[in-house]
């Protein structure tokens, strides 16, 4: 399986909405705090715009909801993995990526068979508090060695000026979320994601 470079992480589908027609091919819906009701409004509005713009999408967390709404990607953390019915999510025929941040969780993803491994955060984050220190770039080396086939997301502190040393570290995508979100012009920054992946796919 071959990831965009690109991989773009946002908290509604409005996001989507403004983002996808500039060109965006892999987006993850990642909304915390919702009513199940709200949350499907949001899923299923996501796959919309997802399926009208040609672009990959994936739902993060909320596994049942997306089964329910024929979705065909599924991001899940360490902490919902534990409780997700992974056969329900096999038998559904959804793909699935999984967060790691240090060894046994990267133990634990592997035996998951996931469709792609996630590590983070390579550089320091503010998107949230985390216990991990900065994995760097040598880590992304280290993982790749790890789980190849298996495409690498690299996460956590990305912006444009990095991209290129995460990529050649071994990361088969970068996944961006406050570089854009918190953005003063998100659609300009995300014309300049795609520019600069572009010689990556």
């Amino acid at each position: 399986m071959k990831l965009d470079p690109f991989y773009l992480i946002v908290d509604s589908a409005d996001c989507i909405e403004r983002l996808a027609p500039l060109g965006v091919r892999l987006v993850q819906l990642r909304i915390k705090a919702m009513d199940e009701a709200g949350l499907r409004a949001e899923i299923r509005k996501a796959k919309a715009l997802c399926a009208e713009h040609q672009c990959q999408l994936i739902v993060n967390d909320h596994w049942r909801l997306a089964i329910e709404e024929g979705c065909d990607f599924i991001h899940l953390g360490q902490e919902d993995l534990q409780t997700a019915d992974l056969s329900a999510i096999r038998a559904a025929g959804m793909r699935l990526g999984l967060s790691t941040h240090d060894h046994a969780e990267l133990e634990t993803a592997i035996a998951a068979k996931p469709h792609y491994i996630a590590l983070g955060p390579v550089y320091p984050t503010i998107l949230k508090k985390m216990k991990w220190a900065p994995q760097g770039l040598e880590r992304i080396g280290e993982w790749k060695r790890r789980v190849a086939p298996i495409p690498l997301v690299a996460i956590g502190g990305l912006n444009p000026d990095r991209l290129d040393g995460v990529l050649d570290a071994g990361a088969d995508s970068a996944a961006v979320v406050t570089d854009i979100t918190l953005n003063a012009d998100p659609e300009a920054r995300t014309r300049e994601w795609i520019a600069r992946t572009e010689r990556w796919r």
